[in-house]
C-alpha cells in the first residue's frame, strides 16, 4: 500500500532518513524518529548505497490523474456549501446524481454517478441521509408514550 503524502513529502522523508543514518543513528532509531517501519529505512539505505541520491527521488503517483484540478474542486466545494437549492434544484439535498449533473453543466466534466461518492469523500464530505419525521410529530407525546406505554406492552419487565 502506498504511504500517505505527496511524492515530494515522501522523498523528503527518505532523504531525512539517509541524513540521520549518516549522522550515525541506527536504522531502528531512524525508523522511530520518522515513524516508519525499520525495514523501510534499511531498504532506503540499501537503495541509496546501490544507486546514489537518485534512488530516493519522488516517483509520480500511480493511476489516472484526477479529472478535477484543485481550483475546480474548490469551486465544487463552494457550491456544495451553498446548497442544492442555490444550484437550482427543488430541495436542498445533495445527491450523487445532482452533484454529477452540476459538475457536468458547470465544469464540463462528465462523471459517472457511482464515482461521485469517492470524489466527495476525497473532499472530506460524508454521505448523510436526512431523518424522516412526520410534520405532525409531537415530541412530548412521543416521550410520554416511551416512558408510560412502552414498558407496559414490552414482554420483559424493566429490571
Amino acid at each position: 500500500m502506498r504511504p500517505t503524502g505527496s511524492p515530494e513529502v515522501l522523498e523528503r522523508r527518505r532523504q531525512r532518513a539517509i541524513a540521520l543514518l549518516k549522522d550515525g543513528l541506527p536504522p531502528v532509531e531512524v525508523a522511530k524518529k520518522l515513524k516508519v517501519d525499520r525495514r523501510s529505512v534499511r531498504r532506503w539505505k540499501a537503495s541509496f548505497s546501490a544507486h546514489g541520491p537518485n534512488a530516493l527521488q519522488a516517483k509520480p503517483t500511480p493511476g489516472r490523474p484526477p479529472r478535477l484540478n484543485n481550483r475546480e474542486k474548490a469551486k465544487l466545494e463552494e457550491q456544495l456549501f451553498r446548497g442544492a437549492k442555490a444550484a437550482g434544484f427543488p430541495t436542498d439535498l445533495w445527491t450523487c446524481p445532482r452533484v454529477a449533473r452540476w459538475i457536468d453543466s458547470h465544469l464540463g466534466i462528465h462523471y459517472h454517478v457511482d464515482h461521485i461518492g469517492r470524489l466527495l469523500r476525497s473532499l472530506g464530505w460524508s454521505p448523510q441521509k436526512p431523518q424522516r419525521q412526520a410534520i405532525e410529530r409531537n415530541e412530548t407525546e412521543v416521550q410520554r408514550w416511551i416512558k408510560k406505554e412502552w414498558p407496559r406492552i414490552k414482554k420483559k419487565p424493566p429490571v
